[in-house]
């Protein structure tokens, strides 16, 4: 006979709110995950609140305490698997040699927005200015980020060896300006959610071809 799935108990008694009776404990788990992603993408680390997160989801502060533990942890649950999804797409784009494929630099963008659709905060909690500085939590951001900016690297260099330019400080004065871009254009992508992964790249192409008219 099939045992059926454990049931939050202490949640089932939180009447009337989403996701809060007889739900198994996985996917209340994965409920928590969404719900803080967000949380954390929108407000940052610092501003963002246990007890935001449990009325979202419609369960308690102890419960989220005993599935996650304190808030850092909670953080750094969300934080492996937006990493995880950034960082590999990021190295996806960057390893596609098609012929005829677009530029690197629209590529990558297009594998970021696409690994985006649907959780577009999630950039934020990887790229979060409000982490305590030293904790675990900004060590591992800066471990996903440092990852991300070495494939940069490589990719600014390589646009600016084509252009003529060796000095070094010129790649690393683009990566840092290459971050600075995914991040404003990410941030104005969540103000216009009608815009799909694939119209942001054909904006972002339109705009380089643009700049490039103005050098």
């Amino acid at each position: 006979m099939t045992t059926p799935p454990a049931k939050d108990t202490e949640a089932a008694n939180v009447g009337g709110k989403a996701g809060t009776k007889g739900v198994p404990r996985a996917a209340r788990e994965r409920q928590v995950l969404a719900a803080a992603t967000e949380e954390f993408g929108r407000g940052g680390y610092e501003a963002t609140t246990m007890a935001a997160i449990a009325a979202r989801v419609g369960v308690t502060k102890p419960l989220l305490h005993q599935y996650f533990g304190g808030k850092e942890d909670l953080y750094l649950a969300c934080l492996d698997p937006v990493g995880d999804l950034l960082l590999g797409a990021v190295r996806a784009a960057m390893t596609e040699h098609a012929t005829g494929a677009p530029p690197t630099s629209l590529r990558v963008l297009n594998a970021l927005f696409t690994a985006l659709d649907g959780r577009r905060e999630a950039w934020f909690v990887l790229y979060d200015a409000t982490l305590p500085p030293g904790g675990a939590a900004a060590r591992r951001a800066a471990h996903y980020r440092d990852a991300i900016d070495d494939l940069a690297a490589t990719g600014t260099a390589d646009l600016l060896t084509a252009t003529g330019s060796h000095d070094p400080l010129d790649a690393d004065a683009l990566k840092y300006a290459w971050r600075g871009l995914c991040t404003a254009l990410v941030r104005w992508w969540i103000n216009h959610p009608d815009q799909s992964p694939d119209a942001m790249t054909e904006r972002c192409a339109r705009i380089f071809a643009a700049a490039r008219s103005l050098a």
